[in-house]
């Protein structure tokens, strides 16, 4: 029931709030606003509903280093994403034509901040954790990062390929980032930093959904399988590479914590014994 309730509670969040967003999408300061209310109201509402079901303080979205951690993850998902389309840039597959629109960027900071927010608490703070208790941080790792690329599918120019890249490049990169720091804070800054950067900065195509009008007015061409075609750099192998070798780094990291769950334990990592606040 714990599972039930946290699950049911943070996807009202995030069907609502993103069909609010959605809705608004042409108003750039709309949207702004709008997400960034629905990305604090979805924490606000995991922290609530973690605190009534769980009977303790939700640690991974604690105040205590929200900024910093946040930070963090931005640095990492913007750098990430500018080492790809760097990659691209130097091959000759992605062109700047001048400048974009700063106000489309703002709108754009709006809906990314809600999209990472939302996908975060549900599939990271509420999917992988609980499916970590039952079968381990590798496996829950592997089950929750196809089911978030394959949720993927359902935009518009999705690919099968686009949504086995997500899988790798993002589920498994963010449940590993979950797994090494027990923050959702780290993993919100990193779903951000690399969807603001992808659509508001260089104005590229993120998971098949159209392309955004960010700070750049650019535009990429070239063979599908290193640009991603329609469905963007996400689809590109070097979106897919540089995300695995995070994805690496990230369960070091968490092995020489001492928060890899194994197989079996019935245990909840971060909670009791593996970690007592996010790192």
């Amino acid at each position: 029931m714990r599972f039930v309730w946290q699950f049911l509670a943070v996807t009202a969040v995030y069907a609502l709030g993103g069909g609010t967003v959605s809705a608004v999408e042409e108003n750039d300061w709309l949207t702004l606003v709008l997400g960034v209310t629905v990305a604090a109201l979805a924490v606000l509402v995991y922290g609530w509903v973690v605190r009534r079901t769980e009977h303790r303080p939700a640690l991974d979205v604690a105040r205590e280093g929200a900024a910093a951690r946040t930070g963090r993850g931005v640095l990492i998902g913007g750098g990430m994403f500018a080492a790809v389309v760097v990659t691209l840039f130097l091959a000759g597959y992605y062109e700047v034509d001048g400048l974009g629109s700063v106000t489309g960027a703002l709108g754009l900071f709006g809906f990314m901040a809600a999209v990472a927010v939302t996908e975060e608490v549900v599939y990271r703070g509420v999917l992988f954790r609980f499916t970590e208790e039952r079968v381990g941080t590798y496996t829950a790792m592997a089950l929750t990062g196809i089911v978030f690329g394959l949720s993927h599918l359902f935009n518009e120019h999705a690919t099968l390929w686009g949504g086995l890249a997500i899988a790798v490049e993002a589920g498994f990169m963010l449940a590993a980032a979950y797994a090494a720091t027990r923050s959702l804070w780290l993993t919100i800054g990193v779903h951000f930093g690399w969807n603001f950067a992808a659509a508001g900065v260089f104005s590229t195509e993120v998971s098949g959904s159209g392309v955004s009008q960010g700070l750049l007015d650019a535009s990429t061409s070239g063979p599908q399988l290193l640009t991603g075609g329609g469905f963007g750099p996400e689809a590109s192998v070097y979106s897919v590479g540089f995300g695995a070798l995070l994805t690496l780094v990230f369960l070091w990291l968490a092995r020489r914590r001492g928060n890899i769950v194994p197989f079996g334990s019935r245990r909840a990592a971060g909670v009791d014994s593996v970690a007592t606040l996010p790192r």
